[in-house]
């Protein structure tokens, strides 16, 4: 059955869970099943970075211009650095037929359900706390001060769990890039989301009724 539409896919998760690691080998895994969204920010391009690969670049005047003309499906500021979702991007490739995939907090996710009600949100975590913190120990990358900083951020974070659609235990990554794909393509088939086939169906059938 061809999918009416493409979704708009929100994916979330305490700093440490994997979350990046997931969409990586998501994409490679479905290659041309899913677009992951391109953000904008105000933050300086680096070495390396594309215009329209890594973000959509842009000044504070043109990223606040943004903001006021609602061109933005959801943004936050980070270290004195705005990143935001350009709305017409992600709306043309949903009407495309395209699914869109957003990694991004949830302070953003929860703008981005006000919006579309429909939008499937997913978080993602580790099978306890103590292996979140390994996990962000083992990264070798932080002080123990910064550690234990994003460990308090994400008990706050766990209390917004429960709006979320699914949560997505990463414990096992293959298992987890699996369920993530598993979840997207069953939420294809939701009949809300097939209000056109119902619709055909039911007038296809009608030439049955006129038969009796």
């Amino acid at each position: 059955m061809k999918h009416e539409n493409g979704l708009i896919i929100v994916l979330s998760g305490f700093s440490g869970a994997g979350k990046g690691t997931i969409m990586k080998h998501l994409l490679a895994s479905y290659p041309g099943e899913y677009c992951l969204s391109i953000s904008a920010t105000t933050r300086q391009m680096r070495d390396g970075e594309q215009e329209g690969r890594e973000y959509f670049f842009k000044s504070r005047e043109e990223f606040d211009a943004m903001i006021a003309s609602r061109e933005l499906l959801e943004y936050a500021t980070f270290n004195g650095n705005s990143y935001g979702t350009p709305r017409d991007y992600v709306e043309k490739l949903v009407a495309e037929g395209k699914d869109v995939i957003l990694e991004i907090e949830i302070q953003g996710a929860l703008q981005v359900r006000e919006l579309y009600p429909d939008a499937l949100l997913l978080f993602v975590m580790p099978p306890s706390a103590d292996e979140l913190k390994e996990r962000l120990v083992g990264r070798g990358t932080e002080s123990p001060e910064v550690i234990a900083q994003r460990l308090a951020i994400s008990a706050r974070e766990s209390q917004f769990m429960p709006q979320y659609d699914y949560l997505v235990v990463n414990d096992i990554l293959d298992e987890s890039v699996k369920q993530v794909h598993e979840i997207i393509q069953s939420e294809h088939y939701r009949v809300e989301r097939n209000h056109l086939t119902i619709k055909k169906m039911q007038e296809d059938l009608k030439k049955f009724e006129r038969s009796m």
